[in-house]
């Protein structure tokens, strides 16, 4: 008997050993299944959508560690004054550049329609390296830091482009885009709750820690890409869109029709009251809803930046009643991604049921908060508001998704998705500029986040409406 104890090797040690390893591994397998079985579900295992969940939560979590290293760096080693001094020039290095640089990034990234699971690969080792870069300068805040910073923000921006083009393609069978989408955001305010309290701690062991962590999840970001299906990369049927068509196009130049009565027996296309070669159609030709959905959205997202910069330094100088410049920055910030969270849910259980409408509706709570922050501007308003523009902008954008799945032909409709997403980007970076420029006095930054919502709503909201009233003239959704 021990001698076939010995020959099999389950001795007692070693079964005690092994019982032990599972008992350790045991958390780590089981939260990986149980992730796996919430990506995967109800079809996304099989159309490829679960990896790009997967995908997107590693890229949150790797966003949230580079920005918690330059903000300990660039904001909160130093006093008030050279901080906003410190964050001015850094948006000078890496913000106005990036204006310049984010409308070809759309345009660059549509010629490259049989290359996106390479371009997300890119834009995921890109970071890893800058990462690695910024790790030597970050401790002193040297000038080398900003750009590579700069190359961080494009290659996330890049990332953030080619994932919304690529959703429609993996989307499971009877699933909206706006779950899709849902899903996909879901899982990156996960990871970044998850990721950022563990950038703190490797923070707190040293200041280039928290990216070395982020050089590892990119790293891994990187491999991960390249399992999406090969459906990704495919770009049968597909046509580029323009944001806008020329004045003497017709609005309904994309919808081919014989030219009838005219002596066209041929079925040429007519453009523009002319014959010849079809073009490519823009958001402007497939109806009002898609055009105002932008321009509401780009005033949730100047809102956003606006905020994030703004509310930094106010509760830093002005901290909430009661509270350190850390916890009232807290608040605001669990606030915001609250509000985030449960837009997202939301806007998953609505399933973009009228979404002109809900577009319209939450641009108008959203302006009616502010104004009441400005009025009565205190902690729980302030609260209140980054609350309410998480929610606000996370459901608006879900309504925009499901807007252009529904009125953007599907052989332009990553194309749309590349184009509106470098639009909302540019928006947050002069929302963004607005906050860091501004006195900081509470009732006026509140004031003019309420007129930054005002812009948008007066922009918008009759359009929206009325196109709501009217209903789709090309309804395509799935």
């Amino acid at each position: 008997m021990a001698a076939a104890r010995s020959s099999d090797g389950s001795g007692p040690l070693r079964r005690a050993g092994r019982a032990m390893a599972r008992a350790l591994r045991a958390p780590f397998t089981g939260t990986a299944r149980g992730i796996r079985k919430a990506t995967h579900a109800h079809g996304a295992g099989e159309s490829g959508l679960g990896k790009l969940i997967e995908l997107h939560a590693v890229n949150g979590a790797g966003d949230v560690m580079i920005t918690v290293a330059l903000a300990s760096t660039v904001f909160f080693s130093v006093p008030t004054d050279e901080a906003r001094g410190r964050v001015a020039l850094y948006l000078a290095v890496t913000m106005a550049p990036f204006t310049l640089l984010a409308p070809v990034i759309g345009p660059l990234l549509d010629r490259l329609p049989h290359g996106r699971r390479a371009a997300m690969a890119g834009a995921m080792f890109a970071r890893a390296v800058l990462a690695i870069t910024m790790s030597g300068a970050v401790a002193t805040g040297g000038l080398e830091l900003y750009p590579a910073a700069l190359g961080v923000l494009v290659s996330s921006k890049a990332y953030g482009v080619v994932r919304s083009a690529v959703v429609p393609r993996l989307l499971p069978p009877r699933f909206s885009l706006v779950k899709a989408n849902s899903r996909v955001t879901l899982a990156g305010l996960l990871a970044t709750g998850i990721a950022a309290p563990i950038g703190a701690g490797l923070q707190a062991v040293g200041s280039p820690w928290p990216l070395y962590g982020a050089c590892v999840v990119f790293l891994g970001g990187t491999v991960l890409a390249f399992t999406l299906p090969h459906k990704v990369d495919s770009a049968k049927g597909e046509r580029k869109a323009r944001l806008a068509v020329p004045h003497e196009e017709a609005p309904r130049a994309s919808v081919p029709r014989p030219d009838k009565g005219r002596g066209n027996r041929s079925g040429s296309t007519r453009i523009g009251g002319r014959r010849g070669r079809e073009r490519p159609p823009g958001l402007r030709s497939v109806g009002p809803s898609v055009l105002h959905g932008l321009q509401a959205n780009a005033a949730h997202r100047a809102l956003s930046g606006f905020l994030i910069f703004y509310l930094a330094f106010l509760l830093r100088e002005h901290p909430l009643a009661g509270q350190s410049a850390a916890v009232s920055l807290g608040i605001v910030g669990v606030a915001a991604g609250a509000g985030n969270a449960f837009g997202t849910a939301v806007g998953s259980w609505l399933r973009a049921r009228g979404p002109e409408v809900i577009v319209a509706t939450v641009l108008g709570l959203a302006l009616g908060v502010a104004v009441l922050a400005a009025v009565f501007f205190s902690t729980v308003m302030v609260a209140a508001l980054t609350a309410v523009a998480g929610f606000t902008q996370a459901l608006s954008k879900l309504s925009l998704d499901a807007m252009i799945q529904r009125d953007v032909p599907e052989e332009v409709r990553t194309s749309a998705f590349a184009r509106s997403e470098t639009l909302l980007q540019m928006s947050w970076v002069v929302g963004g500029a607005i906050g860091i420029a501004l006195p900081l006095n509470g009732v006026l930054g509140m004031s003019v986040a309420a007129g930054l919502l005002a812009l948008g709503a007066v922009a918008s909201v009759r359009g929206l409406l009325g196109a709501a009233r009217r209903g789709s003239p090309h309804p395509r959704v799935a």
